[in-house]
Protein backbone atom coordinates (compact mmCIF):
# COMPACT_ATOMS: atom_id res chain seq x y z
CA UNK A 1 0.00 0.00 0.00
CA UNK A 2 1.41 3.39 -0.99
CA UNK A 3 1.42 6.69 0.83
CA UNK A 4 -0.40 9.70 -0.59
CA UNK A 5 2.12 12.52 -0.18
CA UNK A 6 1.38 16.22 -0.61
CA UNK A 7 3.90 19.01 -0.01
CA UNK A 8 2.27 22.45 -0.02
CA UNK A 9 4.02 25.82 0.19
CA UNK A 10 2.16 29.15 0.28
CA UNK A 11 2.72 29.77 -3.42
CA UNK A 12 2.50 26.26 -4.92
CA UNK A 13 2.07 22.55 -4.45
CA UNK A 14 5.57 21.10 -4.74
CA UNK A 15 4.63 17.39 -4.64
CA UNK A 16 1.29 15.61 -4.92
CA UNK A 17 1.72 11.94 -5.74
CA UNK A 18 1.99 8.49 -4.23
CA UNK A 19 5.23 7.27 -2.69
CA UNK A 20 6.57 4.19 -0.95
CA UNK A 21 8.57 6.06 1.70
CA UNK A 22 9.12 9.58 3.04
CA UNK A 23 11.96 10.90 5.21
CA UNK A 24 11.07 14.15 7.00
CA UNK A 25 13.46 16.69 8.59
CA UNK A 26 11.67 16.83 11.94
CA UNK A 27 12.83 19.29 14.62
CA UNK A 28 13.93 16.26 16.65
CA UNK A 29 15.79 14.52 13.80
CA UNK A 30 15.07 12.56 10.63
CA UNK A 31 11.72 10.75 10.65
CA UNK A 32 11.03 7.84 8.29
CA UNK A 33 7.44 7.24 7.21
CA UNK A 34 6.17 4.01 5.62
CA UNK A 35 2.61 2.87 4.92
CA UNK A 36 0.74 1.92 8.07
CA UNK A 37 2.51 4.59 10.16
CA UNK A 38 0.74 5.66 13.35
CA UNK A 39 -1.02 9.04 13.24
CA UNK A 40 1.44 11.84 13.91
CA UNK A 41 1.69 15.62 13.83
CA UNK A 42 5.24 17.01 13.90
CA UNK A 43 7.07 20.29 13.42
CA UNK A 44 9.59 20.35 10.58
CA UNK A 45 12.97 22.03 10.59
CA UNK A 46 14.74 23.65 7.67
CA UNK A 47 16.18 20.68 5.80
CA UNK A 48 15.68 18.12 3.06
CA UNK A 49 12.59 15.97 2.69
CA UNK A 50 13.21 12.80 0.69
CA UNK A 51 10.43 10.93 -1.12
CA UNK A 52 10.86 7.47 -2.67
CA UNK A 53 8.50 6.97 -5.58
CA UNK A 54 8.90 4.25 -8.21
CA UNK A 55 12.20 3.19 -6.60
CA UNK A 56 13.70 6.68 -7.19
CA UNK A 57 14.45 9.22 -4.49
CA UNK A 58 13.37 12.84 -4.95
CA UNK A 59 14.82 15.52 -2.66
CA UNK A 60 12.87 18.64 -1.69
CA UNK A 61 14.40 21.53 0.28
CA UNK A 62 11.97 22.59 3.03
CA UNK A 63 12.04 25.88 4.89
CA UNK A 64 10.30 24.71 8.06
CA UNK A 65 6.66 23.88 8.68
CA UNK A 66 4.51 20.98 9.85
CA UNK A 67 3.65 17.44 8.73
CA UNK A 68 0.58 15.36 9.48
CA UNK A 69 0.53 11.60 8.96
CA UNK A 70 -2.82 9.82 9.10
CA UNK A 71 -4.43 6.91 7.17
CA UNK A 72 -1.46 6.55 4.80
CA UNK A 73 -1.65 10.23 3.91
CA UNK A 74 1.32 12.52 4.52
CA UNK A 75 0.46 16.22 4.35
CA UNK A 76 3.37 18.63 4.60
CA UNK A 77 2.65 22.35 5.02
CA UNK A 78 5.78 24.48 4.77
CA UNK A 79 6.90 28.11 4.66
CA UNK A 80 8.77 27.40 1.42
CA UNK A 81 9.89 24.42 -0.63
CA UNK A 82 11.90 23.70 -3.75
CA UNK A 83 12.50 20.43 -5.56
CA UNK A 84 16.17 19.52 -5.73
CA UNK A 85 16.04 18.87 -9.47
CA UNK A 86 15.02 22.51 -10.05
CA UNK A 87 17.91 24.00 -8.01
CA UNK A 88 21.07 25.22 -9.76
CA UNK A 89 23.78 23.46 -7.72
CA UNK A 90 26.54 25.98 -8.54
CA UNK A 91 24.35 28.93 -7.50
CA UNK A 92 23.26 27.10 -4.35
CA UNK A 93 26.90 26.41 -3.42
CA UNK A 94 27.76 30.08 -3.91
CA UNK A 95 24.83 31.02 -1.70
CA UNK A 96 26.07 28.55 0.94
CA UNK A 97 29.61 29.95 0.83
CA UNK A 98 28.27 33.48 1.22
CA UNK A 99 25.96 32.51 4.10
CA UNK A 100 28.79 30.65 5.86
CA UNK A 101 31.07 33.66 5.54
CA UNK A 102 28.34 35.92 6.90
CA UNK A 103 27.67 33.57 9.83
CA UNK A 104 31.38 33.39 10.65
CA UNK A 105 31.65 37.19 10.73
CA UNK A 106 28.69 37.99 13.00
CA UNK A 107 29.68 39.79 16.18
CA UNK A 108 29.26 37.51 19.20
CA UNK A 109 27.19 40.13 21.08
CA UNK A 110 24.68 40.61 18.20
CA UNK A 111 22.26 37.78 18.96
CA UNK A 112 19.61 38.79 16.41
CA UNK A 113 22.15 38.92 13.56
CA UNK A 114 23.50 35.55 14.74
CA UNK A 115 20.04 33.97 14.58
CA UNK A 116 19.37 35.40 11.10
CA UNK A 117 22.78 34.27 9.83
CA UNK A 118 22.20 30.78 11.24
CA UNK A 119 18.81 30.51 9.49
CA UNK A 120 20.30 31.72 6.20
CA UNK A 121 23.05 29.12 6.51
CA UNK A 122 20.52 26.32 7.20
CA UNK A 123 18.44 27.37 4.17
CA UNK A 124 21.50 27.46 1.92
CA UNK A 125 22.69 24.06 3.23
CA UNK A 126 19.24 22.52 2.57
CA UNK A 127 19.23 23.84 -1.02
CA UNK A 128 22.73 22.45 -1.72
CA UNK A 129 21.86 19.05 -0.24
CA UNK A 130 18.54 18.85 -2.13
CA UNK A 131 20.38 19.66 -5.38
CA UNK A 132 22.72 16.72 -4.77
CA UNK A 133 25.73 18.58 -3.40
CA UNK A 134 27.44 18.14 -0.07
CA UNK A 135 28.50 20.65 2.57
Amino acid sequence: MALAVRVVAPDKTVWDAEAEEVVLPSTTGQLGILSGHAPLLTALDIGVLRVRADKNWVAIALMGGFAEIENNEVTVLVNGAERGDSIDLAAAQEEYTSAKSEADNVASDDKQAGIQASKSLKRARARVQAAGGSV
